[in-house]
């Protein structure tokens, strides 16, 4: 069990690694003390001290994409080369049907997971039932045991009341 736990964190750790790149903070200039001036800059240039956290932008806005030197706004169809807009739909068309393929084999393998998992289910309550069986034939056979042992014993005490009294014994045993 040790091991599995183990494997377990190793691979929700290796897992979660690419999850915390992307999820790193921005990388800001350290703010200069009051009244400094960075050399060589005339007082247009001097840097600004950073926003207060209250007015950072919030998490994927514009203001907050542009921050990190992301833009996604299209160009104008006059702008666009007719020859790339055709191979970004073929691009785009081919990520589709690879998402479409995937799509339909991951709903594959979990359609063949639950039936396998049914299976399992139902070979699971046929051995459940066997073993309910087992035990009560175990049961059965240890109360006909007991059964048989008790008078077992109370024809040998009849016997050997018998034999004591100097008589003629004719009980027979117990049969099974």
């Amino acid at each position: 069990m040790t091991r599995l736990a183990l494997a377990a964190a190793t691979a929700l750790l290796l897992g979660a690694i690419p999850v915390l790149a992307q999820t790193t903070p921005p990388q800001t200039t350290p703010p200069q003390a009051t009244g400094s001036k960075a050399p060589g800059l005339t007082p247009a240039q001097t840097p600004s001290r950073p926003p207060a956290q209250t007015d950072a932008p919030e998490p994927g806005s514009e203001a907050w994409l542009r921050q990190r030197g992301e833009s996604y706004s299209a160009a104008s169809d006059v702008e666009q080369d007719p020859a790339e807009v055709a191979a970004t739909a073929r691009l785009n068309a081919g990520i589709a049907a690879r998402n479409a393929a995937a799509e339909r084999a991951e709903r594959e393998g979990a359609a063949a997971f639950e039936a396998e998992n049914a299976r399992w289910r139902v070979e699971a309550a046929r051995i459940e039932t066997q073993r309910a069986q087992w035990e009560a034939d175990v049961a059965a056979a240890d109360a006909a045991r007991a059964r048989y042992e008790r008078e077992r014993a109370a024809w040998e005490a009849e016997m050997a009341a018998c034999q004591r009294s100097g008589r003629t014994c004719l009980t027979t045993a117990p049969k099974y």
